[in-house]
């Protein structure tokens, strides 16, 4: 019994720190956080303090943006996030860039049409002056 208590018991401590998540896989799952606000309901702040200026934003339809067009595009309402949900969600860290894979659910208006979207989002962060910034972000649908 005591054996079984003993295996039991390392068992639970290495599932435990296998799916604990590191210190940067928190302030990028941060990061990830502040982009979905900022999708919501974006200000010129927000979006400057999580895009880097190199941005790649690839949409489903296969159209690419820069940094520019995208916040453009959030700014004037061209493209409106009414509600966002990700769903599981796993990131990758090696040094100054994490990948973020998630499905993201989100009910948008996109040049004055509702629509209901779901996709397969990858997103490159990379670390800069010391924050993670999207620096590219592709998407597929599902």
């Amino acid at each position: 019994m005591k054996t079984f208590l003993f295996l039991i018991t390392i068992f639970f401590f290495i599932s435990y720190f296998c799916l604990a998540q590191t210190k940067e896989e928190k302030q990028v799952a941060e990061a990830v956080e502040a982009l979905k606000k900022a999708l919501i309901d974006p200000t010129q702040a927000n979006l400057e303090a999580i895009v880097a200026e190199q941005l790649s934003y690839g949409h489903s339809n296969g159209k690419i943006e820069d940094k520019k067009a995208f916040m453009e595009a959030l700014l004037s309402g061209k493209s409106d996030f009414l509600s966002i949900e990700l769903t599981d969600q796993k990131i990758t860290v090696s040094k100054e860039v994490a990948l973020v894979r998630h499905q993201l659910t989100a009910q948008i208006i996109d040049n004055g049409q509702n629509a209901f979207i779901k996709l397969h989002v990858l997103l490159v962060w990379q670390k800069q002056k010391g924050k993670w910034k999207l620096l590219a972000r592709q998407a597929v649908r599902v």
